[in-house]
């Protein structure tokens, strides 16, 4: 469905203005009030990574008048790979700075606000309010619902995208004029169910893909033209090279959104919404959590049997010496229980702790009560063992 304009027109362009964006000028559906409106329009892009990335490259190049970065990580060496804003003489920089200094570079006309802090409850509907939309570039739950909670409350649309491996999808979450995210996607996944893109893999050409399908939106709600991805949902399959759309219908029964919402206010604990794990390994974490240092004084003594739940592709680029790689699908199948020797301790780990606390709730479960994980997973173990292998 078409929609009016999301904001006025700015009072004017500049010379220097016209003459960089004329090839939108001479774009009927654009135009000088299209230009003009994208000028005054201020958009905030939440996560300066993969999707934040192409998206506020071609947000800047199009000439939105304000464009804010909001991202509390530094860049990785790991990140080059698909974060194409940032470059390799970033590394170590904070995230939202290297960002910054890329869009000026693109695009010195307009106005970069950077927030170089972590989006929460306590600064996200401050930091929203000052706003006319948000691009959804974050790649965890917990900050999904937060940010599309935020933006329903407040009025704001915003445009979201998300991506994994090959496949990525983009939607358009306008509760005034559609369905917001919780319509779509009403609870979070199972705790472990759906792997981040850090465990997975995401194909580096896809952020481009869907970020860039995240600014053509963003550019349609600003000026007011064309068809909106408000009530549906894009799906790209970049192997099989198709795209298919889905319609998305508003749930009249949403908590936030529907006729009679019991949402009225950010809930106290996204985390804890979602799950970062369940509460069964939760439980079985309590005191059965160790540090990298205590499993190097484990292995020494050699009376331990050293779990990777991780995958193969993710023993290939860095694993600890004597670790045996069983799959955590293995584990939720109950086939790797037969595997795990009576006479020694069982020792789990996984990238960074989550999934290996998950099979170790179903170790324990099985009768293994002294079984163990290493909290931090292999990242723990290289920046404080073997600092000189690589991290991914």
């Amino acid at each position: 469905m078409s929609l009016p304009p999301l904001v006025e027109p700015a009072s004017e362009l500049s010379v220097d203005e016209v003459r960089r964006y004329s090839r939108h000028l001479i774009i009927p559906d654009v135009g000088m009030a299209g230009q003009k409106r994208l000028k005054n329009a201020k958009v905030l892009c939440v996560g300066a990574g993969g999707l934040g990335s192409p998206a506020l490259l071609y947000l800047a190049a199009a000439g939105v008048g304000t464009l804010g970065i909001i991202d509390f990580d530094v860049v990785d060496e790991s990140n080059l790979q698909r974060q194409i804003i940032h470059g390799q003489s970033d590394v170590g920089r904070p995230k939202a700075e290297s960002a910054a200094a890329s869009v000026r570079e693109i695009n010195p006309l307009i106005d970069v606000v950077v927030h170089n802090e972590a989006l929460s409850n306590d600064n996200v509907m401050d930091i929203f309010s000052g706003y006319d939309l948000i691009v959804d570039g974050t790649d965890n739950f917990a900050t999904r619902y937060m940010v599309n909670d935020a933006a329903v409350l407040l009025g704001k649309p915003y445009v979201w995208g998300s991506i994994y491996r090959f496949d990525g999808q983009a939607s358009v979450f306008w509760a005034e004029h559609g369905p917001c995210y919780r319509c779509l996607y009403p609870e979070p996944p199972p705790p472990g169910m759906v792997p981040s893109c850090a465990e997975g893999g995401v194909l580096g050409v896809l952020c481009a893909s869907i970020g860039s399908i995240q600014v053509n939106e963003a550019i349609k709600l600003i000026a007011g033209i064309g068809e909106p991805l408000v009530g549906r949902l894009m799906i790209y399959d970049a192997l099989e090279m198709t795209y298919r759309s889905v319609k998305v219908r508003k749930d009249p029964e949403c908590p936030l959104c529907g006729k009679n919402p019991t949402i009225t206010e950010l809930l106290e604990d996204y985390e804890a919404f979602c799950g970062a794990i369940s509460e069964e390994a939760a439980d079985a974490t309590k005191d059965s959590t160790i540090t990298a240092p205590e499993l190097k004084d484990l292995l020494d003594t050699g009376d331990i049997f050293l779990v990777d739940v991780r995958e193969p592709n993710e023993y290939e680029i860095v694993n600890i010496p004597g670790a045996t790689l069983i799959p955590k699908g293995e584990f939720l199948s109950g086939a790797a229980l037969e595997r795990l020797p009576q006479d020694k301790r069982v020792v789990l780990h996984c990238k960074s702790g989550a999934r290996s606390a998950e099979c170790l709730a179903i170790v324990k479960n099985a009768g293994f009560s002294d079984a163990v994980h290493l909290g931090g997973g292999v990242l723990a173990w290289v920046n404080q063992i073997e600092p000189d292998k690589p991290s991914y």
